[in-house]
Order: structure tokens, then sequence, then C-alpha cells
């Protein structure tokens, strides 16, 4: 079947103004996925048959603690263990530790300086050497290297005095006391000391090409371009694996992809997921599951608080009264996503559910530049000392939804005086230098604010997080907020919940109130699998949902 069969036109303008949000989804018939009610039957006594998994984008970076996309973490997960495993609900189960270190129990300690660790006994790698304190030892003095290309230092810069005390127990101080850690460590992927440590080089280790790790499955097959194979570890030290084979697909176009999960060439569809223009019919396909996903990421429009323009608060206060934000989602995104006012994903415990809600309002818009001193010109743009409004926005070329989107900001910007331009580039360079050193005016993008799990957003948010000011993290922003500052360092030192949902509770008013960010909407991606399949279960807190794949199989 031709994928061109599922092409659906783009959604302009003239038809958005014509239909309305409202008849276009009651037109749709969207609904969610159908419950599964009966009983799942128990798992097979061994490893049994395979899952074909589609993913739209190749993974690549195979040593878990070396820069990758988040796709890469699909193979990580099945390779590697961390210590311990976010759950949906957002708590902490022990994988390669015996338990979670806290407070309570004496793993923390010294007002959060002191860490130690107790270990899994009885782990193994895929070769069949012990897993020890030594090879996480190994890990954490790796990724703080000179020269190591790690993936993120975050947090591990403040690791010091590392000491293995016992074959399965391990501690280390910490510069500082930095609550997110416990987070960061959720996603750490221990390697093996006993094979890295022999590479001359571990950035160029033939072991980054064929990794060995004590996770569910073991490294199989690479064919480049098309998919990676990953067989079961029968000695694994957890529950399952129950499935024989896991096959990572590759197809790149997201609309071939979903005609593969139609014919059945793939059981499932994750990542990137299922086209929105598809949502109203995959919900109804005979065999599948389709649903949308919660996701922690956010659509926002990212200005540069540095350009002329967009530094004056009143001047985002404007823009962002002025955005359709109910239209983009209902028309441009068939109602897919969820509206937003924090950088916090609504299923945080640290979420604050009380935000003053955007409202598209153009005379408020209006009064607001009108009171700020922007006076229309005679070309209608607004002026203020000599200084027009007009900026550009920019995103990869060829997000068809997102430059819909563009399109629509831009009409309704121009009713308020504002001139916006449009500077899309291609992927490679506007997420480079571009992006990174915050050379753009503004920008529309994806992305999450925090740390791993952990509300904790000061690398994104800090005013010594700005790389275009020689910082340490991603505040492409260029945002500087002595209270915002204040805030954060308060949230990262204490271990108390409850304090530390007060506090980003605070911060996301104020973050609500100075707008560093304009929110549009929470990602829903959709998803979807083949009946039969039991275990799937979509994770907030992973990165990929196949977070617990050792665990699936299938309904015999």
């Amino acid at each position: 079947m031709s994928t061109a069969a599922f092409l659906m036109p783009a959604i302009h303008r003239r038809d958005l103004l014509a239909l309305g949000a409202g008849g276009l989804l009651a037109a749709s018939g969207l609904s969610g996925a159908r419950a599964q009610t009966k009983a799942a039957p128990p798992p097979p006594s061994k490893p049994t048959g395979q899952v074909v998994v589609g993913l739209s984008q190749e993974p690549t970076a195979f040593n878990p603690l070396m820069p990758g996309i988040e796709v890469d973490e699909t193979v990580w997960m099945q390779i590697f263990n961390t210590m311990w495993l976010a759950q949906p609900d957002g708590s902490l189960v022990p994988d390669l530790a015996a338990e979670i270190p806290s407070e309570a129990n004496g793993g923390i300690s010294d007002g959060g300086l002191a860490w130690k660790v107790k270990l899994r006994a009885g782990v193994t790698w895929h070769d069949g050497t012990p897993f020890t304190a030594e090879d996480v030892k190994y890990t954490l003095e790796l990724i703080n290297a000179p020269g190591f290309k790690a993936r993120t230092r975050v947090g591990h810069a403040l690791v010091r005095d590392i000491k293995v005390t016992g074959p399965l127990e391990i501690s280390w101080r910490m510069e500082k006391a930095y609550a997110p850690y416990l987070a960061l460590l959720s996603n750490t992927f221990i390697v093996p000391k006993h094979l890295l440590e022999k590479a001359a080089d571990p950035n160029t280790a033939p072991y980054n090409a064929a990794p060995v790790g004590t996770g569910p499955f073991k490294w199989g097959t690479r064919t480049p371009g098309d998919n990676i194979q990953l067989v079961a570890n029968e000695k694994y030290h957890g529950k399952g694996p129950y499935l024989e084979r896991a096959v990572l697909k590759y197809v790149p176009d997201q609309t071939a992809l979903y005609a593969q999960f139609r014919t059945g060439q793939v059981d499932l569809i994750i990542g990137t997921g299922i086209p929105a223009n598809f949502y109203a019919e995959a919900v109804k396909l005979p065999g599948r599951k389709v649903m949308k996903i919660p996701s922690a990421s956010l659509e926002i429009l990212m200005p540069n608080l540095e350009h002329p323009v967009l530094k004056d608060k009143a001047v985002r206060k404007a823009l962002y009264a002025s955005i359709n934000k109910q239209a983009i989602i209902d028309i441009i995104y068939y109602g897919t996503h969820t509206p937003t006012e924090s950088f916090a994903p609504q299923e945080s415990w640290a979420y604050n559910p009380k935000l003053p809600k955007q409202e598209y309002d153009l005379a408020k818009a209006n009064k607001i530049l009108d009171d700020a001193g922007w006076k229309r010109s005679g070309s209608g743009t607004r002026m203020k000392d000599g200084v027009p409004l007009t900026f550009a926005v920019s995103t990869t070329t060829g997000a068809a939804l997102r430059e819909q989107a563009q399109q629509l900001m831009m009409q309704d910007w121009q009713q308020v005086g504002v001139k916006m331009t449009i500077n899309n580039m291609p992927a490679a360079v506007i997420w480079g230098d571009f992006y990174t050193r915050s050379k753009f005016d503004s920008l529309v993008v994806g992305t999450a604010f925090r740390t791993v799990i952990d509300p904790d957003p000061a690398h994104r948010f800090g005013s010594d997080a700005i790389p275009a000011k020689s910082g340490n993290g991603a505040n492409q922003m260029q945002w500087q907020n002595a209270e915002a500052d204040a805030l954060m360092k308060e949230g990262q030192t204490t271990f108390d919940q409850e304090k530390r949902k007060a506090i980003y509770f605070k911060l996301q008013e104020l973050v609500r109130e100075e707008l560093p960010i304009l929110p549009i909407f929470q990602y829903a991606p959709i998803e979807g699998y083949k009946e039969g399949l039991i275990g799937f279960e979509p994770n907030v807190n992973a990165r990929q949902n196949t977070w617990n794949m050792g665990s699936w199989y299938w309904a015999r």
C-alpha cells in the first residue's frame, strides 16, 4: 500500500477560521484508546517470541555515558542498568542497588554531603563477570575523567572521595548538598570496569560499538540504517526477560512507519509516535491499542532575552496574550496535546495547578503595548525609542505543523502591531551554535525543564547556566533573575519533598509572571501496539517507553 494514501492536506488559516476548533474535532471523531479489560495471562517460563519496535530515528550511540539522543535510550535501557529506576508514579525502586539511600536509612547523611549505597548481590555482566562496587566507582570516575566525552557531568561533578568499602558497598562525598542527584543516578547507566579500563581511549573503544551490560537483553546485531537486534539475557537478575529477541526497526518517514504499524510489520510505535493527523484513524484500527502518552516535554516559544525587543517583559506579556494556543492545539495538532502554564509536567509532584491561565485576547495585548510605550508607526509596526517591534521566529525546516503554528502567530501578532519574520533552518544548523550559543531572536522548540525526573530546572534557568556567557547549562533564553536563582539553590539543598514543593510552586509563579519562556502545550505523543502484547506501560519519568521491555511478552 502506498504511504501517500495516508497523507492529509495541510490546514491553512482560512480553514481554521471557517471551521473553528470544535467543528474540526467533532468531525474527526477523536477518542481515547479502548481499555484492556481481560486479565493478563502469566508470562512464559522461558524467553520466547520477538517484538519489533518501530522507531523514526536511528539509535547510533551505544556507550550510555557518552553523548546521545533520546532514541539511544531504547538501547541503553535494555543493555544496562542504573542503581535505581523511576516508576510512572515518580517513585524510585532499587535495581543495581539493594535499597535507595535516604536520610532515614542513613544512606544520605551530613546534611546531604555523605552518601553510602549498598548494592544488589548476584548480578553478573553479560560476559559472566560478577558486578561489584568497583564498577560503580569506575563509572562515576569515568564521567568526570578529563578528556572523556561525557553525556553530562551535571551533579556528577560534585562527587568527591569515592571509596569502595566492600564488594557491594560504595560511598562518596558531595562538594555541596544536591537533592537532584538521586534523580540523576536513576538515569546513569553503570558500565563494566573490567572491559572499558583496558581501552587506550574510552571515547573510541571497540566496546562502544558492541556494549556489554547487566540488563535484560544482550547486544545482538546491528544493520546500520535498518535495525538493531537484541537477545534475551537468561541470567538477568530481575524479572524476565520474557521475549527471546527485540528488533528495533528504524523507519525515518513517520508516515511510512505508521503504514508498517497498520500492516503489522512493526508491533509498536514509540518515541516520536504516530503523527497527529492519523490519530482518529489509528484509535479505530482493529487489533491495535493506540493512546496518548504523557510526556515531560513542552512546546514553547523561547525568546532570547538579550534581544532589544524581547527583553521587555511587556512585549513578552503581549505576545503571550495574542497567541491562540487553543487553536494551535485543536486545529494544527488535532487536539492531541495539553495546554499548560508551567515549565513542570502536570504529572510531577512539584506541578503548581493554580497558575493564571493564558487567555487569547488581542485587545489586552494591544493595551499592554500601548501602556508600555510601544506606539504604532505609519507601517502598522509599533516603535519605542526608535526600535521597531520586530523579531524572527526560527524552527526546523520541514516541521510542517510548527510552520503552520508560525503562520498563525504571525497573523495574530500583526494585529497588535508586531512584525514577525520566519527564519527556519535545517536541524543540523539550528540546533548547533545558533541554539546553544543563543544566536536566535526566538525559537519554537520542544524541550523539558527538569533534571531527569527531579523538578530542579537550574540548568535551564540559572544565571550561571548561560552558555553564551561561559555558563555551564542550557539557559539559552539568557534569563537572569536573582530571586529565581535563590529559589533554585534552596530547592537543590533540601531533601524534604514538601519544602521543595513549596519552593518550586513559588518558582513556577515567578516564571509565569516573568515569561522567560512562553509555554504553548505539554506534549502528549501518540503511541500504539498490537493487541496481545502484555506489559507495555507508559512512563512519564522515562524518556522512552521501552523502559520495562524486559517484562513484555505475548499472550499465548
